[in-house]
């Protein structure tokens, strides 16, 4: 039985801050393709490609230990629209890159963007959901984002290669799309936030809001946290290996210079996240669908790897299907189960807290990435890569399978009673 919408409340605030978290994403990917070209254009390493890709986290991690207070303090609203003047800002550098510190500060602008949306746009799906659906707020979040890692790469490298001013053409579309977006933002009302009363909480509370906090984690749900943490920084540096470095470690596999194709393959990637997200929206409990997505996970790196000797597209597309569908059920999982542990009031900075996770991972397996290719090679940097994020998603994987397994064992005891639908026991729902 579904549950109706709340009188007075409508899809389209819901779909404007999902449209703005697509186009950020989008934005934020556009370079993908690109980056080859930008190497040879301005004469940098593929240490420094990882670089300037990694300059994006580096920046996000701390935006978000800024906003993710803020947006719980100030609202979701002002927060998204200064994130997405900050996206604007970095088109408009990449649009007129002229040299490689150009790219730096674009990437750094759109870290600052992102940083400053992520957790008050996933917190606000949740709060404007019309009947209060968190599987669904977290499935239109993941879909949002990973549609627009996929849409970004997939546009700029057709722009690149078949249309004209193939260095500024897909910028100036993205830089008007996110002016339109905000604009639509602007015009939806503050969503509500939790259920924190405001007149009797305690004055300590009032005062510690006044201040710039870093994300907090409460205890009763850090077991969990920390379980879904890893496994969303799993699966995004995966996601952010083929954001970077798979374009040119495919056009050396393949000798070619084909734009639309290595940003199609990246595109597959993330499209195959989106189609695993869809399939698995339903019927699939968080933990098991984290440990079925790290499993594909893991055989599509092992895909991506053998590739290379083989000098296989088919192996790549492979690779790239089957990592694809282990992010998306991957982070969809864990997404659903934050979401169902988090208190409405906290749901900001734990957001944040779990973002900054994400973000970590990627910044540090990106620039690990660079500099073991500097050190060796590309194609061996990305096997040492596939080893190492192959065999901590394994790990990973059975550690929710062990945890799904006591839930069972506890509901077994209980007469065959489920488990109530929460964290608060660090069990996995």
């Amino acid at each position: 039985m579904s549950v109706p919408e709340e009188p007075g409340r409508s899809q389209g605030p819901f779909l404007t801050v999902a449209t703005a978290l697509f186009l950020l994403l989008a934005g934020a990917n556009l370079p993908t393709p690109l980056y080859a070209v930008y190497q040879q254009r301005f004469g940098f390493s593929a240490e420094v490609l990882t670089l300037v890709f990694a300059t994006y986290a580096v920046v996000l991690v701390p935006t978000l230990l800024v906003f993710g207070r803020l947006s719980d303090r100030l609202g979701r609203r002002r927060v998204i629209v200064a994130g997405l003047g900050a996206a604007a800002v970095a088109a408009a550098l990449f649009a007129a890159a002229e040299g490689t510190a150009w790219l730096f500060a674009a990437r750094a602008m759109q870290g600052l963007a992102l940083g400053m949306v992520s957790g008050g746009a996933n917190a606000g799906l949740v709060e404007l959901e019309p009947r209060h659906d968190a599987r669904r707020a977290a499935l239109l979040a993941t879909l949002a984002q990973t549609g627009g890692c996929a849409a970004g790469p997939l546009a700029a490298g057709m722009l690149a290669q078949w249309a004209p001013a193939p260095r500024t053409l897909c910028f100036l579309v993205g830089l008007t799309a996110t002016v339109a977006i905000a604009l639509g933002v602007l015009a939806i009302p503050e969503p509500a936030r939790g259920t924190r009363d405001r007149v009797t909480e305690p004055a300590r509370g009032r005062r510690s809001r006044r201040r710039i906090q870093r994300p907090g984690v409460p205890r009763a749900i850090r077991g969990s946290f920390a379980r879904v943490a890893l496994t969303a920084a799993v699966v995004w540096a995966v996601a952010a290996l083929f954001l970077s470095v798979v374009p040119s470690y495919v056009g050396s596999l393949l000798g070619t210079h084909d734009l639309a194709l290595l940003g199609a393959i990246t595109a597959v990637m993330l499209a195959a996240s989106c189609a695993a997200q869809l399939a698995s929206r339903s019927g699939i409990r968080p933990a098991t669908s984290q440990a079925g997505g790290l499993i594909l996970l893991a055989a599509g790196l092992l895909a991506l790897v053998a590739a290379f000797p083989a000098h296989s597209l088919a192996l790549v597309l492979v690779g790239a299907v089957l990592a694809g569908c282990g992010h998306g059920a991957g982070f969809l999982g864990a997404q659903g189960e934050l979401n169902r542990c988090v208190p409405g009031d906290r749901r900001g900075e734990v957001t944040a807290a779990f973002y900054t996770c994400v973000y970590t991972g990627v910044a540090v397996t990106s620039i690990g990435v660079g500099l073991i290719a500097r050190a060796v090679s590309l194609s061996a940097a990305v096997a040492l890569f596939a080893a190492v994020i192959g065999a901590t998603a394994l790990a990973t994987a059975c550690r929710h399978l062990r945890a799904r397994r006591r839930h069972l064992d506890v509901a077994a005891r209980g007469h065959g009673l489920p488990l109530p639908d929460t964290c608060r026991s660090n069990t996995p729902q």
